[in-house]
């Protein structure tokens, strides 16, 4: 057994993602093979993916991914579902055994849409109402957890290795266009199914690698917003911080993240005035949303993802493309385990986002 400091954990954490920029949907056998090759980064007590694009025959629906402790936290929330929704279909998440994967709790999928009438009643946009819901079973319901919410995606999660976690899911039968996946770490918060990566709302998915030291202030500001922090990690508030700037007050993304790892005063000093203008307002209004200490994350959305890294770069970030493919991932090798003769390599600065999405054909072709 080899003792502390004899060993080397390599800035924690593993992150990998890609997406087909073509609409072209792949099993998950590919981010399997490339998030198992950092293997080393992650200790067996998290590990997660999500999907976008596995469920073509409900994309019109809301794809509730849930997690119950047990049967009366499962019946608690399917009261506030039928409720509150429409349940078009609902079954048991796809499982096989795996011996590596502990006991693992009740996990459901519902695909809803909302009674019109509930959101009238609420004087909300559909998109609040969901975000309320899924606030109010993570909080209210003890047991139950909200994993996924989107249209058309899917979050997968758990305890266990992240190789282990797929193969657990049956991750090979579902098709995706994009896929983001995270071998977990955890240094200060503890390793449970809710707890493992990706966090999401709505159709945002976020996986993180390092620590989001202003956590409290973070969270502080988006808690003025009704968001509500529940989940026992730093990492819930990028997602959250995500849907507040780009679906609520209509930033686009590459602004988003220039709040997230903001340009420091003395580059915004350096400026032309136009450019200075904005970003010196970005850092008055969102200043609480400015994420300090090591990251490198990977947003997973409807049509694209995005990967950034803290405005210092100090955790591992690397990006690369091959045909109409965009990857991201810790290290090159994730990536060229799955792209061998990978085009295009490069290094993202630190605050530089990577953004890859669908070519409209492609968006029209999957939505029709």
């Amino acid at each position: 057994m080899l003792r502390e400091g004899e060993y080397r954990i390599p800035s924690g954490c593993a992150i990998s993602g890609f997406i087909n920029k073509d609409g072209r949907r792949v099993n998950g056998s590919a981010i399997i093979q490339s998030i198992a090759l950092m293997q080393e980064r992650s200790n067996g007590l998290g590990g997660g993916f999500a999907a976008y694009g596995i469920y073509p025959e409900y994309q019109d629906y809301y794809a509730l991914h849930l997690l119950f402790e047990d049967k009366l936290s499962r019946n608690q929330v399917e009261e506030l579902i039928k409720d509150n929704f429409y349940i078009e279909a609902e079954d048991r998440i796809p499982t096989r055994h795996v011996r590596s994967i502990g006991k693992a709790p009740l996990l459901w999928r519902y695909f809803v849409t909302p009674r019109l009438s509930k959101i009238e009643e609420s004087q909300e946009t559909e998109a609040d109402f969901m975000t309320r819901l899924v606030m109010r079973i993570n909080d209210s319901v003890n047991g139950a957890y909200v994993v996924s919410s989107g249209k058309n995606m899917g979050a997968f999660k758990g305890v266990g290795y992240p190789e282990d976690i797929g193969e657990f899911f049956r991750l090979d039968e579902y098709q995706a266009y994009s896929w983001i996946a995270h071998g977990r770490f955890p240094t200060n918060t503890p390793g449970w199914w809710g707890g493992a990566h990706p966090f999401t709302l709505l159709d945002w998915s976020v996986v993180h690698n390092g620590e989001i030291s202003s956590y409290g202030a973070n969270r502080r500001f988006l808690e003025m917003y009704g968001y509500k922090m529940t989940l026992q990690t730093d990492t819930e508030v990028v997602a959250y911080a995500i849907d507040l700037l780009v679906r609520r007050h209509n930033l686009p993304l590459e602004l988003a993240a220039r709040v997230l790892a903001a340009p420091f005063w003395q580059e915004i000093d350096r400026l032309p005035a136009a450019e200075r203008d904005l970003y010196t307002r970005l850092r008055v209004v969102y200043g609480s949303l400015l994420m300090n200490g090591p990251f490198s994350i990977i947003v997973g959305f409807s049509g694209g993802i995005m990967a950034l890294n803290d405005r210092i770069k100090l955790r591992p970030l690397v990006a690369g493309s091959h045909a109409a493919t965009l990857y991201v991932a810790s290290e090159e090798a994730a990536i060229r385990e799955i792209c061998p003769d990978v085009e295009r390599v490069w290094y993202p600065q630190g605050g530089e986002p990577v953004i890859g999405r669908l070519e409209e054909e492609a968006q029209c072709r999957l939505s029709a």
